[in-house]
């Protein structure tokens, strides 16, 4: 199980009342709905394996020199060149970061993130490399690309909390979408993306370009019929595809997630017990964790 953190800090950050607070008043609500997240999560679906990725880079700069738009709308603050951009979080969220990385770490829960890349290809390489099934936990519909039924991959998507999750498989992606997984970040990268900044082909939305890919199979097959007369595009679509080859020259890029990243070696196993009860311990009273770390450790020990 490949947990896309951020994600899920931040859907505890806005489900959880920011009243929920440490001794010293220091709001903990995204740290306590993270670890009931990660406990429910081990209960209901067991994983052998668990692995937390990070964002050590939510916005690389190899996207960004391809699409300047990458996700800058959410930039905070420029910084200097080669250091990442500060992504603009809620003033309570970031302070929590650090001590959900701490609580993660003495509980033994592995945690990656590798620098000059998002935790999205985090998940992608950690996929790929799997021999076995592979739940995916995310928000971000940008990882339905790595569903994959023969290899048994899927994303569980969070409805409500994760005690509603959407089973994504393939069956899933052609009701809801008229794709596959591999057709899934072409339909993306066609249609665009306001929210990552993605600006896709004008006049091409989410059906028409699953239309086009189920007449044309992938984008090279949709390019190869705005070089062929006789295909059947409108004059419309032709001249609007054509006008975007140099956004879709390197969109690809951008929208598929990395397969390639350099993993630190590191035990993914499920703890069943804390790998430093004694930091755990400190944690625990100095940001009042009570009942939810303790059920958290309870269902590990399971």
């Amino acid at each position: 199980m490949l947990l896309d953190t951020a994600s899920l800090y931040f859907r505890a950050y806005f489900g959880v009342p920011d009243s929920v607070k440490a001794p010293d008043g220091t709001p903990v609500n995204a740290v306590r709905g993270l670890l009931e997240f990660i406990t429910r999560l081990v209960h209901d679906h067991r994983p052998t394996h668990l692995v937390a990725c990070m964002d050590a880079d939510w916005r690389p700069q190899w996207r960004v020199d391809l699409i300047p738009s990458y996700k800058a709308h959410r930039v905070a603050e420029e910084t200097s060149a080669g250091s990442p951009d500060e992504e603009e979080i809620p003033d309570t969220l970031s302070p929590q970061v650090p001590i959900i990385e701490a609580v993660l770490d003495a509980v033994g829960i592995a945690r990656v993130g590798v620098e000059g890349y998002e935790a999205d290809d985090v998940i992608g390489t950690f996929t790929g490399r799997a021999e076995g099934p592979v739940d995916i936990v995310t928000g971000d519909r940008d990882l339905f690309q790595l569903v994959d039924d023969k290899l048994e991959r899927r994303v569980l998507y969070p409805l409500k909390g994760v005690g509603t999750l959407q089973v994504t498989d393939e069956d899933l992606l052609r009701e809801k979408y008229g794709v596959d997984g591999a057709g899934y970040a072409d339909m993306a990268l066609l249609r665009g993306d306001p929210s990552d900044g993605l600006p896709g082909v004008p006049g091409i939305g989410e059906k028409t370009a699953a239309k086009l890919l189920a007449s044309y199979g992938d984008l090279a097959g949709i390019m190869a019929a705005v070089d062929d007369r006789k295909s059947k595009l409108t004059p419309t679509q032709r001249r609007r595809l054509d006008e975007a080859r140099p956004y879709l020259a390197v969109a690809p890029t951008v929208v598929l997630v990395a397969g390639d990243v350099p993993l630190p070696e590191v035990d993914t196993a499920l703890p069943h017990e804390p790998h430093d009860a004694a930091a755990l311990e400190e944690l625990a009273a100095r940001w009042g964790l009570g009942g939810s770390l303790q059920r958290l450790l309870t269902t590990l020990s399971e």
